[in-house]
């Protein structure tokens, strides 16, 4: 019998170990993990949806768009493409909500630095006035890191459209048939062009929120992967 545990002994120092390590993934890959909602327009305030999608209660995705950075660039969905990103609407000249949301997205982009998987986007509501010299200022004066971070602008119709049909976070102007009031609100969209929360871009706690939620969507993601490899 001795000779036995003799014979087997660095096997079982090697195993032992190594048995640990495999059942410790497992148990990390199978526990119960959060998981975020996916957000439909029907789920979504009436008064930020655009009339003809307010019905809608499955296979919401964002659309393809075209616009115009602070750098003169084109920004397409390609530019996002296999990336989660947090969304808001804003203009420059704003006094009110905007310099708060600003200040917080700026929090973001800090916190996100080492994070090359998540980006930021964020739409004028007033291309009229923020144009790309006026966009690029004021990424310059809010220290905007563009490699993380668009400021765009487009037509007005395709701002309105993707306020309201898209990204659900803009009410009507009834002074303007494509004016916007756009709201405090960060979007949260996954890899898959998916909304996956609304948070209060005034407050700062809301931010702590986000980058939790975007964990939970990373280590979803993770999780995607491991499973595809196990059945490949």
């Amino acid at each position: 019998m001795l000779q036995f545990f003799s014979k087997y002994k660095l096997l079982a120092i090697v195993l032992m170990p190594l048995s640990v390590i495999i059942i410790s993934i497992i148990y990390s890959v199978l526990k119960p993990v959060e998981i975020l909602p996916v957000y439909q327009p029907s789920a979504v305030s009436a008064a930020l949806v655009s009339q003809e999608i307010r019905h809608q209660k499955k296979y919401h995705t964002i659309s393809n768009f075209r616009l115009t950075n602070q750098n003169g660039q084109t920004v397409t969905q390609d530019t996002y493409e296999g990336k989660i990103y947090v969304a808001d609407f804003f203009f420059t000249t704003c006094q009110t909500i905007c310099p708060i949301m600003t200040s917080n997205m700026v929090e973001l982009q800090d916190k996100l630095a080492n994070n090359p998987d998540v980006l930021l986007l964020s739409h004028t509501v007033m291309p009229e006035i923020d144009t790309v010299a006026q966009l690029k200022k004021y990424a310059i004066q809010k220290k905007v890191n563009a490699t993380q971070w668009n400021l765009v602008t487009g037509s007005k119709q395709e701002i309105y459209d993707l306020a309201r049909k898209q990204y659900l976070v803009a009410k009507e102007n009834p002074d303007d048939p494509l004016g916007l009031v756009h709201t405090e609100n960060f979007v949260l969209i996954d890899t898959q062009k998916r909304i996956r929360g609304f948070y209060d871009g005034t407050q700062t706690q809301e931010m702590d929120r986000i980058l939790h939620d975007i964990g939970v969507l990373q280590n979803q993601g993770k999780k995607s992967i491991f499973f595809g490899l196990i059945n490949y």
